[in-house]
């Protein structure tokens, strides 16, 4: 059906009139299948991460991060685009709680800057760093929304960095101690904690690739930061427990490997699902390496920095798995193809998007991938609670009247939801879904030119819109369902 008729259903018809109509090629229209409800007790909610928001990076004692020094070398990010000022949420984290507050989420999924608390993440704590995150709860919480922390979302203390950062075991212990002070201030009004976000991102982007900061380009340190960034999450998940803490998690970017099924691009996408999904979802959830990911990496590592014990760290039981989806990948053998610095082993094989709507990052719009993904956890992993901890999509927005009519995104996350929902009614154990993101925000290597936020920021005045895809997703919170 027309997205004309879907916000018709939510009396959302005077957004836009006929602009409001999504163009014909558009593959993934709404469909007219009746109100699908999601189980009583479904969460929803939104997420964000400290350095894409916050700003404020000189404030109140923090010290800088790897991702300060990164956006500051020259060529490294958009337009030498920095996080100095981002989003202003620091100063301005009470008029963001009112948008959550009046679009209904049940839940807000932020990072803490481990530079605020600890600013050479380590050492002496900053009480006016806790002091930040301590109003920004209770606002939350004031406002019926309820907090979801994530102690790691990318930004590194540069002084840790300095000293090897995740290639250095000791970063991982620092992590630990810094989980537990985080718990000491917060861990009586925040039930649900998550360690790291997506530590293939820090690991593959920042020390394999050098496409994320600290910006290193070693296949060897990628396996080794993988690996720490792991026992972090170890380390600090028995931390949170011993502190009281009574959900633990992680959370993971995960996507499923797409190819043309013959026996050759078959081979192939095991070889990239290992390199991107079981290499840490088997630690985490097996308390093993896979066998195949481990002999690849043979000839970039001799992976020494495994000592004994550390997979018993690593698979401790958790309570939640986290999620983020945004495009499945795709791949085909393609003799003599070089390999993706981002997959190191990954030679003969070429990476492809699917024949599908873009986003404007360039990603497929594939929602059927998310039914996918969340059906094979279900099935290869069983036993743990999933939740989709991210999942949006940028595209190129104009404000308009003081509107956003981003159908494009309503769009995408009408497909996604309804993806999702499939899966639940396929057995998968879903408990909740976080859009992201809340905000327009700075999007890494990519500065402030793409825009992720169901809300429309102007970097220039900081003013906050509402787009027609927040006003849409208030609706589904509000009905449990579409």
């Amino acid at each position: 059906m027309m997205l004309q008729r879907a916000l018709s259903r939510y009396g959302l018809t005077e957004w836009g009139g006929e602009d409001m109509t999504m163009s014909a090629e558009k593959s993934y229209e709404l469909q007219d299948s009746g109100v699908l409800r999601f189980p009583e007790g479904f969460v929803w909610g939104a997420a964000t991460a400290a350095y894409q928001i916050e700003g404020a990076t000189r404030d109140d004692g923090r010290g800088p991060s790897i991702w300060d020094t990164f956006s500051r070398t020259p060529g490294k990010v958009h337009a030498g685009h920095t996080g100095d000022v981002a989003c202003d949420h620091y100063h301005r984290y009470r008029e963001d709680v009112a948008i959550m507050r009046d679009l209904g989420l049940h839940a807000y999924r932020f990072s803490i800057a481990w530079p605020r608390i600890q600013p050479d993440g380590s050492g002496p704590v900053n009480p006016r760093g806790l002091d930040f995150y301590d109003r920004l709860v209770d606002e939350l919480l004031g406002a019926g929304v309820t907090p979801v922390v994530t102690l790691y979302h990318w930004d590194l203390p540069q002084a840790l960095e300095d000293r090897g950062g995740w290639t250095n075991r000791d970063t991982a212990r620092h992590f630990a101690d810094y989980a537990a002070i985080a718990h000491a201030r917060l861990g009586d009004r925040v039930e649900t904690w998550t360690t790291l976000n997506e530590p293939w991102c820090s690991a593959f982007l920042g020390y394999a690739s050098g496409i994320h900061a600290p910006g290193l380009a070693d296949p060897a340190l990628g396996f080794a930061a993988a690996h720490h960034l792991l026992l972090g999450h170890g380390l600090a998940t028995a931390a949170l427990r011993a502190s009281g803490a009574e959900k633990v998690g992680i959370t993971l970017n995960l996507a499923p490997v797409v190819n043309d099924d013959t026996a050759a691009d078959r081979a192939a996408a095991e070889i990239v699902d290992g390199l991107q999904n079981r290499i840490f979802l088997d630690p985490l959830l097996r308390g093993e390496y896979p066998a195949d990911v481990v002999e690849r990496a043979r000839r970039f590592t001799d992976w020494s920095f495994v000592q004994d014990g550390d997979l018993e760290v690593i698979g401790a039981p958790i309570d939640l798995l986290g999620i983020n989806y945004y495009t499945p990948q795709t791949v085909a053998a393609r003799p003599g193809e070089a390999g993706n610095p981002v997959f190191p082993g990954s030679e003969g094989i070429a990476f492809g998007g699917a024949d599908a709507p873009k986003t404007a990052m360039g990603w497929a719009v594939q929602p059927s991938g998310l039914t996918d993904l969340l059906l094979r956890l279900s099935r290869d992993y069983p036993g743990t609670p999933l939740m989709i901890t991210e999942n949006g999509a940028a595209f190129d927005d104009t404000v308009e009247d003081d509107r956003v009519h981003d159908t494009d995104r309503l769009s995408y996350l009408d497909g996604h939801l309804r993806a999702a929902h499939a899966a639940i009614e396929g057995g998968a154990d879903l408990r909740g879904y976080l859009v992201w993101s809340l905000l327009d925000n700075f999007e890494w290597a990519e500065g402030y030119n793409k825009r992720f936020g169901v809300v429309h920021v102007d970097y220039g005045t900081q003013r906050r819109i509402p787009k027609d895809s927040a006003r849409w997703y208030g609706e589904v919170v509000r009905r449990n369902g579409l």
